[in-house]
């Protein structure tokens, strides 16, 4: 067994010349803003600390500037006081090694109350510095903390840390941020100009805006307990614009036996999505757990296993080009490897090649767990994500995505914006793709953590779209239902609906000004306008999507 070893870094953080300013600037009276730069990168040098170092930045030790220590068992890289309570704290650092190429090194914290198994994490590397993201959360006031940084390898190594910063929010300065960001990156301004047709202005016209449609993406998955039952299909339709399969689309439910195709459920969820107007996601092709692997493939010979695979991309897609905007083209791939394990490493690279070729115009998708919820999963480290996708670009898939199950226990979101901000940096869109609360808590602690994950991954800029794993079934849901099954809310039902009417515009109603304008601020997405003026009236559509310039529209009666 690989013994647990500690950085022995006691209590600093510096390098030499380390002094740059703060990058984070003021947030009114609220607070500091979060900072969202992260690196990927592996540096000759190491950035400044975010924040100018936050609470650490008076912890320096020695005159010299770089220092290297070796790895110790149980010492502790930072000791802490007085940490409060209702905070959250946003915690980075550079790391270097020597002794090593490349060690998966993780940043820990302990509490005179509390032990966090995991704050953060990076791939650090021996010719260069690399950038660790992460934080945590304190409901109640801390004495003492200490923060360690871990490694699993069982040889010894120097480690070097700089630029180290840990700012803390209260919970007020975290929400701040978020409806900040919230109003830059998910509404736009527009104004409205009303004249006659000869473009004279209109002042005093009645002026009614209403929104029609959302832009941002935020659906559930469903299965087929959904057809033919048409209350589950309006309550759905009432929330959703966005939709994926739970379990109708896999490899065991469309071909249980060799040979016997058979996508009539899929097609009828479908035609539910198409009439109306849903985005659906195609979820998904292959599957890596062999546990999920359709029994007759698990056993088949290496050639006949290539044949099957080929079959599979070749029949499924073909069948379904065009229809859905993303492909999961082998889940949880960063966890498992059955198809490489068989094939040869260059697996999953092949199928995801195949499927750019068979349908180009939909996003092809990596998607796993403990991304987002943890960074205690070795598997599924973000550095890793990172790496995976780098070398899939590299051998020419040209359409990647980011997917995040958000199969969440108690979430970090410190945690969860720093994992988001160095995906961020691949420029791909990121989804949070299967988000629930695990069972073990009751409804009321589903509800409470579910609106912090969904607060989190709203407001960030990265994000393209969320979808909920809450498939309602006879007996229940996998892990958290929105509903029971009368269709009544449960807790975490009100949660959404809440939100979902937080993150619409109001109808909006008013009179055109002396110059016959008439402007307001709304969510991005499509809007209803009616527009009168004495006996005369105009009906028009009006479109926000994302853009930093006010949108115009021109209005004639």
């Amino acid at each position: 067994m690989k013994s647990l070893l500690f950085v022995l870094l006691s209590g600093f953080f510096l390098l030499l010349g380390a002094t740059a300013t703060a990058k984070t600037t003021s947030f009114s009276e609220e607070g500091p803003a979060y900072d969202y730069s992260a690196s990927i990168e592996c540096k000759s040098a190491p950035d400044s600390p975010l924040y100018n170092g936050g609470v650490m930045k008076n912890q320096t030790l020695g005159t010299r500037g770089r220092r290297h220590f070796k790895i110790a068992m149980d010492s502790p890289a930072f000791t802490l006081s007085n940490l409060t309570g209702d905070t959250i704290y946003a915690f980075s650092s550079w790391v270097k090694i020597s002794g090593a190429y490349s060690a998966a090194i993780k940043a820990t914290l302990t509490t005179d109350n509390t032990t966090f198994a995991c704050v953060g994490t990076v791939i650090a590397r021996g010719a260069c510095w690399s950038f660790l993201k992460g934080g945590f959360s304190l409901d109640s006031p801390s004495n003492y903390a200490f923060i360690y940084f871990q490694n699993s390898d069982d040889f010894q190594m120097n480690v070097s840390v700089s630029s180290a910063s840990l700012q803390p929010f209260t919970y007020q300065q975290w929400n701040a941020n978020q409806q900040h960001m919230i109003s830059t990156e998910r509404k736009r301004a527009a104004i409205l100009h009303v004249s006659d047709v000869d473009g004279k202005r209109l002042q005093g016209a009645s002026v009614a805006v209403e929104q029609i449609s959302r832009d941002f993406p935020f659906g559930s998955a469903i299965a087929e307990t959904i057809l033919g039952n048409l209350p589950y299909q309006n309550w759905f339709v009432e929330r959703f614009n966005a939709a994926v399969f739970e379990n109708e689309l896999k490899w065991a439910a469309t071909e249980p036996r060799q040979g016997e195709v058979n996508y009539t459920i899929p097609n009828q969820m479908l035609e539910f999505a198409r009439r109306n107007q849903i985005t659906v996601r195609g979820h998904n092709i292959f599957w890596e757990d062999p546990k999920y692997t359709p029994p007759w493939v698990r056993n088949l010979p290496v050639p006949e296993l290539k044949t099957a695979v080929s079959s599979r991309i070749q029949s499924l897609v073909s069948h379904y080009k065009n229809e859905f905007v993303h492909w999961d083209v082998n889940n949880e791939m960063l966890h498992w490897d059955f198809y490489e394990q068989r094939l040869g490493p260059n697996a999953s690279l092949d199928f995801f090649l195949t499927v750019q070729g068979s349908d180009p115009l939909a996003r092809l998708f990596m998607n796993d767990f403990n991304v987002l919820e943890t960074c205690d999963d070795t598997k599924s480290t973000v550095d890793h994500y990172v790496s995976r996708l780098q070398e899939f670009g590299a051998a020419g898939v040209v359409m990647d995505g980011i997917g995040l199950e958000g199969h969440f226990s108690a979430p970090n979101p410190a945690l969860i914006r720093a994992v988001l901000d160095k995906l961020a940096l691949l420029d791909l869109p990121i989804w949070l793709t299967e988000v629930d609360i695990s069972k073990i808590f009751d409804q009321e602690m589903q509800a409470k953590y579910l609106e912090v994950v969904l607060r989190e991954g709203f407001s960030h800029p990265s994000v393209n779209g969320i979808m909920l794993w809450s498939a309602l079934h006879p007996k229940g849901c996998y892990q958290m239902c929105l509903t029971d099954n009368n269709l009544k809310n449960l807790p975490a039902g009100v949660v959404v609906d809440a939100l979902l009417k937080e993150w619409q515009t109001s109808a909006i109603k008013g009179k055109s000004d002396d110059h016959g304008a008439f402007g307001f601020i709304g969510f991005h997405g499509q809007y209803h306008v009616a527009v009168s003026y004495g006996n005369r009236t105009a009906h028009t559509t009006l479109s926000l999507s994302r853009g930093d310039e006010t949108k115009h529209q021109n209005i004639q009666l």
